[in-house]
């Protein structure tokens, strides 16, 4: 079972005021490719793993914002670390699905 969940909002600077949804897809995008469980929300997404590998995923996602464009990035996370006996989405959502 996983250890962490990690949910992570990237705020990007545009250089010249435009949209941010592409930066934020770019950075989307990296945490598709990298194979761990996530969940796109309307203001973050939140992956599910091991905390080291979430947090070389977010290093990731911000070089790759930058490398699009954006010299200046927020990246707000909340991580949720229980080594001993794990956590996942699907366990602290469940009483609230139908």
């Amino acid at each position: 079972m996983s250890n962490t969940l990690l949910s992570i909002q990237i705020i990007p600077k545009t250089p010249n005021g435009e949209d941010s949804i592409p930066y934020v897809d770019r950075a989307i995008e990296v945490i598709q490719s990298s194979g761990v469980k996530y969940q796109v929300n309307a203001l973050e997404t939140t992956m599910e793993g091991d905390l080291d590998e979430l947090l070389e995923i977010v290093k990731k996602m911000n070089a790759a914002v930058a490398e699009f464009g954006s010299n200046s990035i927020i990246s707000q996370v909340k991580i949720v670390y229980n080594p001993e006996k794990g956590v996942s989405m699907d366990k602290l959502v469940e009483k609230y699905r139908p």
